[in-house]
């Protein structure tokens, strides 16, 4: 059942529905983890109706942030996904106190790309105070279909 608001002189009123979730996994830094969670991002954003395009984005940012954590982070890895109102907030974690620095990647660099596409691609990205966490934030439309 839809949630209902009283508003004065309006009567009953229906509110949108909020697609709201989360989820949360720990995994072994293994290059084989990185496709895993691109898996597991995909099927959720696809319960909670993600638009495909919106998905794809975010997918990679997945996929950009779990890759830093598998290649410099220390110990295992937790990737954090939560959907509010109209913004999904991707979380990895690690055990590796040094925040990620984004540096330029020369035109024939197969790698180093990685925190500038993050850059583009979220609305919002930063570490937390020890480090440990990498974030972003992506804006999704009202509603996701």
């Amino acid at each position: 059942m839809s949630p209902t608001l009283t508003a004065p002189g309006a009567g009953l009123a229906e509110l949108p529905p909020r697609m709201t979730g989360a989820f949360e996994v720990s995994f072994a830094p293994q290059p084989a983890a990185v496709g895993r969670m691109r898996r597991i991002t995909t099927d959720f954003l696809t319960l909670w109706n993600v638009r495909a395009s919106l998905a794809d984005d975010i997918v990679l940012l997945v996929s950009e942030l779990v890759t830093n954590a598998v290649q410099h982070g220390e110990g295992d890895i937790d990737l954090y996904l939560r959907h509010a109102d109209e913004t999904i907030r991707i979380e990895v974690t690690d055990d590796n106190p040094t925040a990620p620095v984004p540096r330029p990647a020369a035109p024939y660099d197969t790698s180093g790309r990685g925190l500038f596409l993050v850059t583009i691609l979220a609305h919002r990205w930063g570490t937390a105070d020890d480090g440990r966490t990498t974030w972003c934030t992506v804006r999704t439309p009202t509603p996701l279909l």
